[in-house]
């Protein structure tokens, strides 16, 4: 077993929307209509869009690798660039996206301490994400590295509102 990790930069941005695309589309796709997903798919995962977040600053991307083969990746955000407003000790963990195949390897985990030591260098309080409330296998994932739920808020999947829990975890 071999894993590795790799900051992404503009020329990852194809990879980057290949494997967004595809994790999101493989996990989802089955509680969700064709037309709403399809919808948020060319929404989110547009090149002119994952190129937009990867010029972001306060957006961090990494690339996780299983035995060299791309596995996920992880999305992080400080500031301005977290999906809710939170003050300036936040660091949200937009995704950890994980290919079905190479699921129960360790990679989800691998990716949180990645984004556990981001906000320990840069000396934040509050590690947190959302997840949609039927999202189990997360939330148990989550729940399990010792989120608690402190929220929640409204995501659109194409024109259906759903419920995103808002989950956080204070750092030492």
């Amino acid at each position: 077993m071999h894993i590795t990790m790799k900051k992404c930069t503009l020329e990852d941005a194809r990879k980057l929307q290949k494997v967004g695309y595809d994790t999101f589309k493989e996990t989802f796709e089955e509680q969700n209509s064709p037309e709403n997903l399809k919808a948020y798919l060319e929404e989110s995962f547009n090149l002119k869009q994952v190129v937009k977040e990867l010029s972001n600053h306060l957006s961090h991307f990494f690339i996780v690798s299983f035995n060299d083969e791309v596995a996920g990746y992880l999305k992080v955000n400080t500031g301005d660039a977290q999906s809710e407003t939170m003050d300036e000790e936040s660091l949200e963990i937009e995704r950890i996206y994980i290919i079905n195949k190479f699921q129960k390897q360790g990679l989800g985990t691998y990716l949180f301490n990645k984004a556990m030591n981001m906000a320990m260098e840069m000396d934040k309080q509050r590690i947190w994400l959302g997840v949609w409330e039927h999202n189990e296998n997360a939330i148990a994932f989550y729940k399990k590295l010792g989120f608690i739920q402190t929220g929640e808020h409204t995501f659109f999947m194409g024109d259906e509102e759903q419920k995103d829990l808002i989950m956080s975890k204070r750092l030492q």
